[in-house]
């Protein structure tokens, strides 16, 4: 198995490349000598990038998570080949560290906030920690009924976090035990999840067409249910100041809400405030996950019609239309701190791309 990644050449694949919804811009692959050593980017370029797009290659089968570390410095891939890879951001991407252990596709993928772990959702019915620096599974957690869909990280905690199956369970886990330390049930199996870094809050979304808020210590009724989509919610991510939520899901909508705890629904008025079109989910009713930019000012989402969307948060009109993958894109990823953008895909893909600053 090859698991070199190789810079895309724009003269092979120009058709793949990054397209501004008015205006193509040059895509054209710049290698820098010595680049992996300069901390300044190259003249014309908006990152540190090796090149404007990065394609890391490797999995025998679908990618269907992609996440950056906390510190933007690694990326973690899963992939229903049962592996999750790590790989350099920069440099020549290197594919550094493979985990392996679950005996089924791995769903979902959340860093805890020190970029010391890896927390992993499987179809195997089983959550994991990793060790992002050896590889080693510190833990197996098998409380689950059913599939674990989901799981997600507190950005301010290194040992809580999250996990959503299909057994309509919530647990919320501290690395430090091997049981869980709470359970909130529900009715309908669930595919997302986002915890709150700020309250006791955790946000679940599944076959209900529905959001649920959990607060931790009133675990009986959710504090407020957010309705709106027609069909399964796909993803669930809290913006950076811990305001808003983003929603994607099957009705092929993407939805920005309200969840700040002085919102005022007591006339009737809808937490949801954004609208996205575009992104457009088919039969085959794949988890396609949508992500913050990292000061909240875009928002991205694949799509089944093999392309990556990204919405301005304030006009809600398409900044880019990105094709490039041969396959529905499942999940995409903002760089933390730099104009970068990770999509992976059912065509065992992985980009990285580099976008225009504002």
């Amino acid at each position: 198995m090859s698991t070199d990644s190789r810079k895309r050449k724009a003269e092979d694949q120009e058709e793949n490349a990054l397209i501004p919804a008015a205006k193509r811009q040059r895509t054209d692959l710049i290698v820098v000598p010595d680049a992996a050593k300069q901390e300044e980017k190259a003249p014309g370029r908006t990152s540190k990038l090796q090149a404007p797009i990065m394609m890391l290659s490797g999995h025998e089968s679908d990618v269907l998570a992609v996440r950056f570390s906390p510190d933007g410095n690694s990326v973690a891939s899963a992939s229903k080949d049962k592996d999750i890879f790590l790989w350099n951001t920069y440099e020549e991407c290197k594919n550094y560290l493979m985990l392996r252990g679950h005996k089924g596709a791995v769903l979902d993928l959340s860093w805890q906030s020190d970029n010391n772990a890896v927390y992993s959702a499987s179809s195997d019915k089983s959550v994991g920690v990793w060790d992002a620096h050896t590889g080693k599974r510190m833990l197996r957690l098998s409380e689950h009924a059913g599939i674990v869909n989901a799981v997600a990280g507190q950005r301010k905690s290194t040992q809580q976090f999250v996990s959503a199956s299909d057994d309509g369970a919530i647990k919320v886990w501290d690395t430090r035990n091997r049981q869980s330390a709470m359970t909130v049930t529900g009715d309908w199996p669930l595919t997302s999840v986002a915890f709150h870094d700020q309250h006791n809050y955790v946000f679940s979304g599944g076959l209900e067409n529905e959001i649920f808020a959990w607060d931790l210590r009133l675990t009986k009724e959710p504090v407020f249910v957010m309705a709106g989509h027609a069909d399964t919610i796909t993803s669930l991510r809290i913006d950076p100041r811990g305001e808003y939520i983003l929603s994607n899901s099957m009705d092929s909508t993407v939805r920005i809400w309200d969840i700040r705890p002085y919102f005022d629904a007591s006339n009737g008025q809808s937490r949801c405030v954004k609208l996205f079109i575009g992104a457009i989910h088919n039969m085959d009713k794949n988890l396609l996950r949508a992500a913050w930019s990292g000061d909240g000012s875009y928002v991205a989402a694949g799509a089944a019609d093999k392309s990556v969307y990204v919405w301005d948060v304030t006009t809600r009109q398409i900044k880019y239309r990105l094709p490039g993958h041969n396959g529905p894109v499942n999940d995409v990823d903002f760089h933390p701190t730099e104009p970068i953008l990770a999509s992976c895909a059912a065509d065992r893909k992985i980009f990285l791309g580099e976008l225009e600053e504002n």
